[in-house]
């Protein structure tokens, strides 16, 4: 029994939004999309995203007798995170600077990691953290 790739699923509260978001700057290309799921690639990553856009929580008087638990309330968008191995975290970080996707904790360079890592931290339009990772061997 062995393990392979990992395909992270990030929530996100407009679709359309986050798939236009993620092919104009992220570089990915859409494979499948059905209004609720969406399915990008870029090279050999991939990545889901699925709709987060439940706002029926709000209206509820009393959450003993009604909790929240649809699995898709619009608060979960933005609280995911993943990471994508890439052969250059410095060629990443140069195009995910140039589109504005950078996290607003990083300086001016990917960060070298002390478990040998070089990583390039970014942001969605919601929010979900995605970290481009070199591995420094």
């Amino acid at each position: 029994m062995g393990f392979s790739r990992t395909v992270p699923a990030l929530p996100v509260r407009d679709m359309p939004a986050a798939i236009a978001f993620y092919e104009t700057r992220f570089g990915f290309d859409v494979i499948h999309s059905d209004g609720d799921f969406a399915r990008l690639n870029r090279d050999d990553a991939q990545v889901h995203l699925w709709l987060a856009d439940d706002t029926g929580w709000r209206s509820r008087p009393d959450f003993a007798d009604a909790p929240v638990r649809s699995g898709a309330e619009d608060f979960i968008a933005g609280t995911a995170s993943c990471r994508i191995d890439v052969d250059s975290a410095d060629e990443v970080f140069t195009e995910m600077q140039a589109a504005g996707v950078l996290h607003y904790t990083h300086d001016d360079a990917p960060k070298d990691t002390t478990w040998g890592t070089r990583e390039v931290d970014t942001l969605d339009l919601d929010g979900n953290l995605l970290t481009f990772v070199e591995r420094l061997s």
